[in-house]
Formats: C-alpha cells, structure tokens, sequence
C-alpha cells in the first residue's frame, strides 16, 4: 500500500525569496482523532511501541515487504511518522479499536519518495495486526481517511500502490473506490529485477469535489 500522483502545492520562501514547491498539504496539527463505527485512528503514544513492533517483526503481516523490522527499525518508524505528522497535520494514523482500547495498527496517508515514478503524490496506506484481519477494519478505516483528505485537508487525487501479488490490499483499494489503469503499473527501483514483489499496480481516486464540480460544469455546457 504505497503509492503517488497529484497533490496540493503550496508556496515557501527560502532565505534568497525563492518558491519552493512543496509536494504536500500543509494542514497545521492535527485536531482531533478521526472516529468510525469501530476505530479511533489518532496520533501515536509510547504505548504503541511494543506491540507495533510484534507486528513488524510477524512474517505474516510483512509477507508483501522484502524483510520484517526489528524492534530498532519499526520505533524509528513510528518516530518519521510522527514527525510527518506533526509537521503536515496529517499522516499513518494508529489505529485503535474503540470499545477496547487495543492498538491495532495504521491508517492514514503519506507522501512517497522522488525515487517512485508516481513523484508527487498523497498515498494511503494501512497495516494491521494479522488478528484483525478480515473484519473489514481496514476497509473501513481507510474510508474515513478518504473523507478526511478530500473533505478536511482538501487533497485533490489519493493513490494506493502495492506489489501485484498482493491480493488483500488490492481487494480494499478496489472496495475504498480507487481504480487501476493498467498504464500506470511499475517496476519498483527499490527492489531487484525479477524479484516476485517488483512489480507494484497503482490505483488513483479523485477526490468527491473535483468529480462534482466536474458534472456540473459538464451540466452547464
């Protein structure tokens, strides 16, 4: 679940008053938790560490990665995504379950790097604890982050790629309404030729304004 295509840009200055382009939305901290029927999808805690770091270390769960984290690696992921969202106001939200508390994961958004073809991009993106598998939490969580960035961060295309192979992103990038141009499809650069996770598929979805705003233009012609 990683991906790229259209953003918002918006305009810095640096010291010598040049533009610099930004690649992302700027939407200041985040508020407030985003809430659906089952999940709270939030900032992180230090809580969330560990049991994070049993996920990233699950080969089930990491099957569609070229190697699970160890417990190093997957803190300093959670410390970048924190950041990122610290910074933007927006990010890879944990995901926590709302009757119990449980952390289960992520949902949310993030910007992949200049190395993808797809440069720039807002991406969404998901990885839950293998036991909440099948319930369509993920499905349901990344609705809500749909709604979010068109609704609230005003994000005008979200992307979500992943390896071919892996069938369950596919399937809830296809439910969440993001749809897939065979003529986007890449071979990832980060990853070795004839590799079976080399070759990723990128699905795109304009945000609900734009396609709106479309059909009403088309109307008044």
């Amino acid at each position: 679940m990683r991906s790229q295509p259209s953003r918002v840009r918006r305009n810095a200055r640096n010291g010598r008053g040049a533009p610099i382009k930004r690649s992302h939305p700027i939407a200041g901290p985040m508020k407030h938790p985003l809430l659906t029927a089952h999940l709270m999808l939030r900032r992180w805690r230090e809580a969330d560490r560990e049991p994070f770091a049993r996920m990233n270390a699950d080969p089930l769960v990491m099957r569609y990665f070229l190697a699970s984290l160890t417990r190093a690696e997957s803190d300093a992921l959670i410390d970048r995504i924190e950041a990122r969202i610290q910074e933007r106001g927006w990010g890879l939200y944990a995901a926590e379950l709302r009757e119990t508390g449980r952390f289960i994961g992520f949902i949310g958004l993030s910007s992949p790097g200049p190395n993808l073809p797809i440069y720039p991009c807002v991406e969404i993106g998901w990885r839950l604890d293998a036991e909440f598998w099948n319930q369509g939490l993920a499905t349901e969580g990344a609705r809500e982050v749909l709604r979010h960035a068109d609704e609230e961060l005003n994000v005008p295309e979200i992307v979500s790629f992943t390896a071919a192979i892996n069938m369950p992103s596919r399937r809830v990038m296809e439910k969440i309404g993001l749809t897939r141009d065979v003529a986007d499809d890449f071979d990832h650069p980060g990853i070795a030729e004839g590799h079976p996770l080399r070759r990723h598929v990128l699905y795109r979805k304009k945000a609900q304004k734009n396609v709106t705003a479309g059909r009403g233009t088309e109307h008044k012609s």
